[in-house]
C-alpha cells in the first residue's frame, strides 16, 4: 500500500503512476492511495492501508491491534483511530474513528494501540466470559501485566466493566491464568469457604494448577475439548507422580467447574477433611437452590 505523497517522495511522478494503474500492475484502493501487484493484499496490507489514509496520527483500534498482539482473530473491518480534527470516509474495510479517549500514545509498525489499552478498549466490547478470556490470555501469554492492566485500569477515566476488571486482575494476580481456572477461584472456591489453594506452583518437575499444600490434595483443571494419546499419558505421568509424593489428585473439566461447581466444592472439601481440614465450608445461593450442601 503506497500512498501518491509517498510515491512522488520516491521520485514517482502522477503519470508513471497512472500508467501502473492503467496496465493493471497497480490498483486503486482509494483516493490517493494504490496497491502494488495482482493478488489479494493480506490483512496487513490493509490495515497499513487504514493508517496511511488516516494521517500521521493514525493507529489502529482495539480489534486490529488485539489480532497484532496475538490475542484475536483478524476483524473484518479496520477500524482506525485518527485525530479529532481529522476527517475521513469510511469504506469498507475501513472505519475511520475520532479517537476522543485519553489514551498513551501508539506503538509499533503498523501504529496501533498498546496493549493495555487495547485490552481495557475491547473488554468493552466483550460479555463477562468474554472479558475473562481476553485478559488472562493477555497475561498468561505475557502480552502484558496483571499490574500493568490495573495501573492503566486505574488511569483511565470511564470503563465499562471496570469493577469486573478489577476484580479479575485481582484473581489473575494470585495464580488463576486460564478462564477455568478463574471460574474455579469464583465459581468453587471462593463461594464454598475452600481454604485458599497455591496456584501455579512447580512441584516434582510439574506446574500444578490448584495446591492444597497442608492436606496434600491437588486440584488440575482442564479445559481442553478433545484428548490425544499424548495428552492422556502426560496427564497420568503427573498424577502418578503426584501420588508418590503422598498427594491425592482430583482433576476437573471446564462442564464440572462451570454447570457444576457446588458439587465439586462438595467433594474437594470431601477429600480435604479426609486429609485433616476441619472447616465447614458454606452453602452459595445455588447450593441452597439445589438443596446441596
Amino acid at each position: 500500500m503506497l500512498t501518491l505523497d509517498q510515491c512522488r517522495g520516491h521520485g514517482l511522478a502522477r503519470t508513471p503512476v497512472e500508467r501502473l494503474l492503467a496496465a493493471g500492475h497497480w490498483h486503486r484502493m482509494a483516493p490517493g492511495l494504490v496497491r502494488t501487484g495482482a493478488e489479494e493484499p493480506p490483512w496487513l496490507a490493509w490495515a497499513w492501508g487504514g493508517v496511511l489514509l488516516g494521517g500521521p496520527a493514525a493507529r489502529l483500534g482495539a480489534a486490529a491491534s488485539a489480532y497484532l498482539y496475538g490475542l484475536t482473530e483478524p476483524p473484518a473491518q479496520v477500524v482506525v483511530l485518527v485525530s479529532r480534527d481529522a476527517r475521513r470516509v469510511s469504506r469498507p474495510p475501513w472505519v475511520f474513528v475520532q479517537d476522543r479517549a485519553a489514551r498513551r500514545p501508539g506503538t509499533g509498525a503498523p501504529p496501533r494501540l498498546r496493549v493495555e489499552d487495547a485490552v481495557l478498549d475491547l473488554a468493552a466490547e466483550l460479555d463477562e466470559r468474554g472479558v475473562v478470556g481476553l485478559v488472562t490470555q493477555a497475561v498468561q501469554t505475557r502480552r502484558t501485566t496483571s499490574a500493568a492492566l490495573r495501573r492503566r485500569l486505574q488511569e483511565r477515566g470511564h470503563v465499562r466493566h471496570r469493577a469486573l476488571l478489577a476484580a479479575l486482575l485481582g484473581d489473575v494476580a494470585q495464580g488463576a491464568e486460564s478462564p477455568l481456572e478463574v471460574g474455579y477461584l469464583r465459581q468453587v472456591e471462593r463461594p464454598h469457604g475452600l481454604p485458599r489453594g497455591v496456584r501455579q506452583q512447580r512441584r516434582i518437575g510439574q506446574v500444578r494448577d490448584v495446591g492444597y499444600e497442608a492436606y496434600a490434595v491437588v486440584v488440575e483443571l482442564d479445559g481442553r475439548l478433545g484428548h490425544d494419546g499424548t495428552d492422556r499419558f502426560r496427564d497420568m505421568w503427573r498424577d502418578n507422580a503426584t501420588a508418590a509424593s503422598g498427594e491425592v489428585t482430583l482433576r476437573y473439566g471446564f462442564g464440572d467447574v462451570t454447570t457444576r461447581p457446588c458439587e465439586v466444592a462438595a467433594q474437594v472439601a470431601v477429600v480435604l477433611r479426609g486429609r485433616g481440614w476441619t472447616g465447614l465450608g458454606r452453602s452459595c445461593p445455588r447450593c441452597q437452590r439445589a438443596g446441596l450442601w
